[in-house]
């Protein structure tokens, strides 16, 4: 059970890095919501997500100092990436939590006891943790699957794994056509 699951968080993980594939520096960082949500911002917060929930859970503290979630930090600053943070520092942070993520949860037993000091007193294992970052990683996906299809209209998993009819945009139009038809009926 613990293979498949990290399987599936190593597999999301990469995708979440495809999305940002290809696109300029200022496509991956420009707010594509209301709410500002734009792809390098779903990394970044996905960094800390893995160093803190397999890190700090489990006393096994990631090694570097993050301090977007710290009580005097600029609300939502894990959201998006400041002007003076690169595009490469932001991913190769991620990858490094993820690989610290991964010694974690190959270290321990799936019943092994952790707490989220953020979450009270309420203490959790390692299968519930690897459930709970399994989910929001693939949350995390559908909004990134979304603002990718917004910029340059590239949709699926990898650029090898699109999962998605293979069609050509005439047909994509026509099919939008018909869906905008019936919401409108």
């Amino acid at each position: 059970m613990k293979t498949t699951l990290h399987g599936y968080l190593r597999e999301v993980r990469e995708a979440m890095l495809w999305k940002l594939d290809g696109l300029s520096d200022y496509d991956v960082r420009r707010p594509l919501t209301p709410t500002g949500t734009n792809l390098l911002g779903l990394i970044k917060h996905l960094s800390i997500v893995e160093a803190w929930y397999f890190g700090k859970t489990f006393d096994r503290p990631f090694p570097e100092e993050l301090d977007w979630w710290d009580d005097d930090a600029e609300p939502n600053i894990d959201m998006w990436a400041t002007a003076d943070e690169t595009r490469d520092e932001i991913i190769d942070r991620y990858r490094r939590a993820c690989a610290h993520a991964d010694a974690t949860i190959e270290a321990l037993e799936l019943d092994a006891p952790g707490q989220v000091p953020w979450w009270g007193k309420s203490s959790v294992t390692l299968h519930a943790m690897l459930v709970h970052v399994l989910a929001e990683t693939n949350r995390h996906a559908g909004h990134a699957d979304i603002l990718r299809e917004q910029l340059d209209g590239a949709g699926g998993m990898s650029a090898g794994n699109s999962n998605l009819p293979e069609q050509d945009a005439a047909w994509w139009a026509a099919y939008r056509a018909r869906v905008e038809e019936a919401a409108r009926n």
